[in-house]
């Protein structure tokens, strides 16, 4: 991840969605280590590849040369609703779910008087969603079908992502 994303804010959001990633897999009694390398690896390719044309599918070519399982490739793929692969397992489902949903809980957090995600409140994130100006590139459909993927309520969503991001504070400055 560090040797092709040189972003410290791609770098945090990674790191952000690996956590969530790890929370759910240990509410599903899923492999945890395998979630969280899904979500830390699932934007590496980005920064030097942000077009829809090439990612993430430069970043699943550079894994699968290095032999990466297809399981976790296709996670990757399926985390962007262009790549034409539907996201159909747990982890997949749950990586879209969790993807939009870091970096707008990031910018609620970044808008609290003292930039702190013990500030975050479930309300305060889904009063920001309504208030389309607020982190107007932040597609609030994606964080909404994410917690139906889940099959559970949005505040339910919300609350365990905020907590997952809870536990790495400090590595995302926070």
């Amino acid at each position: 991840m560090t040797e092709h994303t040189q972003s410290e804010n791609l770098r945090k959001h990674m790191l952000a969605v690996e956590a969530a990633m790890r929370h759910y897999a240990r509410e599903f009694g899923e492999d945890e280590e395998k979630w969280a390398v899904v979500g830390l690896l699932h934007d590496f390719d980005y920064e030097q590849h942000p077009t829809a044309e090439e990612h993430p599918f430069v970043g699943v070519n550079i894994l699968k040369g290095m032999g990466v399982a297809e399981e976790l490739t296709r996670a990757i793929l399926a985390h962007a609703d262009y790549s034409g692969v539907t996201p159909e397992t747990k982890m997949e489902k749950t990586l879209c779910a969790v993807d939009e949903l870091t970096g707008f809980i990031v910018a609620v957090a970044l808008m609290r008087p003292n930039k702190k995600l013990d500030e975050v409140t479930v309300d305060a994130v889904i009063k920001k969603m309504k208030n389309k100006g607020f982190a107007r590139n932040v597609k609030r459909e994606d964080i909404e079908r994410g917690a139906v993927m889940l099959g559970m309520p949005l505040a339910e969503h919300i609350a365990n992502v905020i907590a997952a991001m809870k536990t790495i504070t400090s590595e995302l400055g926070l």
